[in-house]
This record gives structure tokens, C-alpha cells and sequence, in this order.
């Protein structure tokens, strides 16, 4: 594995801007949370990357050239919304 940085590739530009979105965005991460389905629909998913979203599989998810932080930041996020109280001292 290779541990310096690298650029995503401009073919996972959809799937780094939902990841982006699910990070920073409430309303789409509440339409997410609801309906994952319609939400990767919105964001213009491939069929491949669904699959790996939906499931949260980071290392399909750095594989098809998403940033390993937005992965962790955007599933974080899941998390906090699901359980607030878990994170009240994060």
C-alpha cells in the first residue's frame, strides 16, 4: 500500500462530492439516512459505487478513488446523527 497521498481520479468526483455532501450537509445526510437509495440516485452514483456507499466499505471506497478522510468524516457524521449522545464529548 502506498502511503503518501494521492489525488482521486476525476471519475470519482461524484462519489467524493456525495461523501463531501454527507459531511457537511444535514439536509442530504438526513435524506440519506432516510433513503440511501434516492439520495446516491441524486448524487449520480454508479451502480458499483451503491453498493460500496451503502455498505460503508471503506476500502472499496478508497478503492474506487474516494479520499480516505471524506470515508471517515462522512460516516462519522452518520454516526453522530444516529447517536448524539455517544459523541457529546468528541
Amino acid at each position: 500500500m502506498n502511503a503518501h497521498y494521492f489525488f482521486p481520479p476525476a471519475a470519482a468526483y461524484p462519489l467524493n462530492r456525495a461523501l463531501f455532501r454527507l459531511k457537511s450537509d444535514p439536509e442530504y445526510r438526513q435524506r440519506f439516512a432516510a433513503d440511501r437509495e434516492a439520495a446516491m440516485a441524486e448524487a449520480g452514483l454508479a451502480s458499483e459505487v451503491r453498493e460500496a456507499l451503502a455498505a460503508f466499505d471503506r476500502d472499496r471506497l478508497v478503492g474506487l478513488g474516494a479520499h480516505p478522510y471524506l470515508v471517515f468524516m462522512a460516516e462519522l457524521r452518520l454516526k453522530m446523527d444516529r447517536a448524539p449522545a455517544a459523541f457529546e464529548k468528541f
